[in-house]
């Protein structure tokens, strides 16, 4: 199956639904709006209610940094913020499982996707074995790569940070892919081991959103959303200045995912277009 065919599978189950309607809502009230498909709340865990504020928004990608305790992933940005009760498996996997029991199959209604970009802030190659045990138990909660075929699931776990390339790539049977980097446009890793690239914004850029852009940027920008979508891959930049003026260039230029720490906001911005 080519690069291109496999992208396009992949956007298209993360198209939004005309309704969600109220059939197999785990939150409240009337459950979430239509889910926005560009939308990533990073450090997702900071919020007051991890997942679920993101879940009510909308969001399909949310962002959770892990650190290894024993045999535990605990959810935090620095290790001064560990809490014994604040894991990987207890804000995100048990909900997340739930939530697509409910839903019969998926994370919204009718939806085959859903990333849980993993941010893992220990050593890769300490964490991932026990990681991949973790990710095992929930089964067909996530897409996996099964002794060279690919089966999907309804959520598509991608492991950042300290990414052990190494190790995921050789594993015959995983529950994860990994986030690239730019220098991974063009090459030849598949879009199952690689189906997202992402980047820190000033590595490529030095607009921050006030005034246009500069014709020189906007074009290196659209260069990279076009090789992004050459290769099959998802594209994502980290540290934009998270305001309107970039969520507009963003979006009009067609990166595939828009990063922010505002849920409300960019949620209402993407539902305006």
């Amino acid at each position: 199956m080519s690069s291109a065919l496999l992208r396009f599978l992949f956007l298209a189950s993360l198209l939004p639904l005309t309704s969600c309607g109220e059939q197999g809502q785990v939150l409240p009230g009337d459950g979430p709006p239509a889910p926005l498909p560009r939308a990533h709340a990073h450090n997702d865990y900071r919020h007051k209610r991890p997942l679920l504020d993101a879940l009510e928004q909308g969001f399909c990608s949310v962002e959770a940094d892990i650190f290894l305790r024993g045999e535990k992933f605990h959810v935090a940005h620095t290790r001064f913020g560990i809490r014994k009760d604040r894991t990987l498996e207890e804000l995100y996997l048990k909900p997340l499982a739930e939530r697509v029991r409910v839903n019969e199959g998926s994370v919204y209604p009718d939806r085959e996707r859903f990333i849980l970009l993993i941010d893992i802030k220990s050593d890769g190659k300490e964490a991932y074995p026990v990681l991949d045990k973790l990710l095992t138990r929930y089964g067909t909660l996530f897409t996996a790569h099964l002794k060279g075929k690919a089966r999907p699931g309804p959520v598509t776990a991608i492991l950042s940070g300290g990414r052990p390339r190494g190790l995921v790539e050789a594993d015959p049977t995983r529950y994860c892919a990994l986030d690239g980097r730019s220098g991974d446009l063009g090459s030849k890793a598949p879009t199952h081991l690689i189906p997202l690239v992402s980047d820190k914004w000033s590595n490529h850029f030095k607009w921050r959103g006030r005034g246009p852009i500069p014709a020189g940027e906007r074009a290196r920008l659209e260069e990279l959303v076009t090789r992004a979508r050459k290769d099959g891959r998802l594209l994502r930049f980290w540290s934009v200045p998270d305001r309107a003026e970039c969520w507009q260039v963003l979006h009009d230029t067609g990166v595939d995912l828009i990063n922010t720490d505002k849920l409300k906001e960019l949620a209402r911005f993407l539902r305006s277009r």
